[in-house]
């Protein structure tokens, strides 16, 4: 008895083990679009959670910190050079599923998006470099030049 249930316990380990080993059907153009779109929307939601705590400072709601406003601008930095590449992809008509308020001008002014993406890095970087320093006005002030996330908002984003 025990033989058998080895030799079926075998049989069904082989047979997983062939499924599990072909494989995968490519993925459809609108399954594309809705991991396209997702990710996208995880990158965003990556940059507020960076932004919160400098926002918080530059409102006076939270004690200035030199340490996580370095932090938080080298992450930002970073993450704003991918947005370009996350959009390469024109998702606007694939009926993906997924609410997006990405507007069409992202994938018809390419260059001025890259170009408000870029902005926003160098931006972070200079916010970077004023909070090395410890000097909380100097760090205050760069963390101004972080409005250049708006200027994305204002032209490629849904109001909300």
């Amino acid at each position: 008895m025990k033989r058998l249930i080895s030799i079926g316990l075998i049989t069904a380990l082989s047979i997983a083990t062939v499924y599990a080993a072909e494989p995968a059907a490519p993925p459809t153009p609108e399954a594309q679009a809705k991991t396209s779109i997702e990710t996208r929307q995880g990158l965003f939601k990556l940059l507020s959670f960076n932004m919160a705590p400098i926002g918080g400072m530059l409102r006076n709601t939270v004690p200035f910190d030199a340490e996580v406003v370095a932090k938080n601008a080298a992450r930002i930095q970073q993450l704003a050079g991918m947005i370009p590449d996350l959009f390469i992809a024109d998702t606007r008509k694939t009926g993906a599923g997924v609410k997006t308020a990405a507007l069409d001008g992202i994938w018809t002014s390419q260059a001025d998006f890259k170009a408000k993406a870029d902005a926003m890095g160098q931006a972070a970087g200079e916010l970077l470099a004023a909070a090395k320093t410890g000097d909380k006005a100097a760090t205050m002030k760069a963390a101004q030049g972080m409005k250049a996330c708006g200027n994305c908002h204002d032209t490629f984003r849904l109001k909300q």
